[in-house]
């Protein structure tokens, strides 16, 4: 999602993995992210909020119901349309926008920026900073940006696996992964397997960096780590943890 043409995971979603991203969501944890994003962001009715390669617009639905004013971003025409079509429906208040993330120019202070379900490991370290400084001029003073990750080098290399499989709903799903050096990173093949017997396969990479390497990167774009969590409750994250919310501000 929202990406440069030149990167592989821009098309990513383009086919049936849309379906198969919501089914891989648990019930229940929009909501709960949601209430971690208002909490750390310590957010009031009518703030500004920036989610990122939103998707579906699992949060920035969410928050709009709970009165703050979204702008979503997403390079998937399909996806931004649904949200349009909910928020008009629902008289939420959400500007929504089919246009890539590296593209995009805002001219709002956001009070929370979020970068959710591991969408900020599509870029590479260049374009990771280059996007960083960008999201950190639109940053209120006293704001954060929320980094949702399962691939930081602390996470990605415990649980590396070369191979896995799972069923989701109507589809099985096997994935094929390598993990390469210089840049870090997992290059992965995703094949899904429909009830019906149609085959998709889909290419991806996921470039991994130490949380160290983060902070430089913060650093960079003038910002700094505020605390580190594995659930949307704000258990502090610890080395053997599978997900990580990373929350950096100015």
């Amino acid at each position: 999602m929202s990406l440069p043409p030149t990167n592989i995971n821009n098309t990513f979603f383009d086919g049936v993995y849309k379906d198969v991203w919501r089914k891989l969501i648990p019930p229940g944890l929009s909501e709960a992210e949601c209430d971690f994003v208002e909490d750390v962001a310590k957010l009031e009715s009518g703030d500004q909020v920036l989610d990122i390669m939103c998707g579906y617009g699992r949060h920035s639905l969410e928050l709009a119901k709970r009165g703050f004013k979204v702008t979503a971003i997403d390079n998937s025409e399909s996806y931004i349309s649904e949200i349009k079509s909910i928020s008009d429906k629902q008289n939420l208040a959400i500007k929504a926008n089919a246009i890539s993330v590296v593209e995009a120019e805002w001219h709002e202070q956001f009070k929370a920026i979020l970068c959710m379900g591991n969408s900020f490991a599509f870029f590479n370290r260049k374009e990771a900073v280059e996007l960083l400084k960008k999201l950190s001029s639109n940053l209120h003073a006293g704001g954060v940006l929320i980094i949702n990750s399962w691939m930081i080098a602390e996470i990605a290399i415990k649980f590396f696996r070369e191979k896995e499989w799972i069923e989701v709903d109507g589809y099985k799903y096997l994935m094929d992964y390598q993990f390469h050096f210089q840049p870090g990173r997992i290059e992965s093949e995703h094949t899904i397997i429909s009830d019906s017997g149609n085959i998709e396969i889909i290419n991806g990479v996921d470039f991994i960096f130490t949380l160290a390497e983060l902070e430089t990167m913060f650093q960079e774009a003038e910002l700094t780590t505020k605390g580190l969590y594995s659930t949307p409750r704000k258990r502090p994250f610890k080395m053997g943890d599978n997900r990580i919310y990373i929350v950096a501000g100015k």
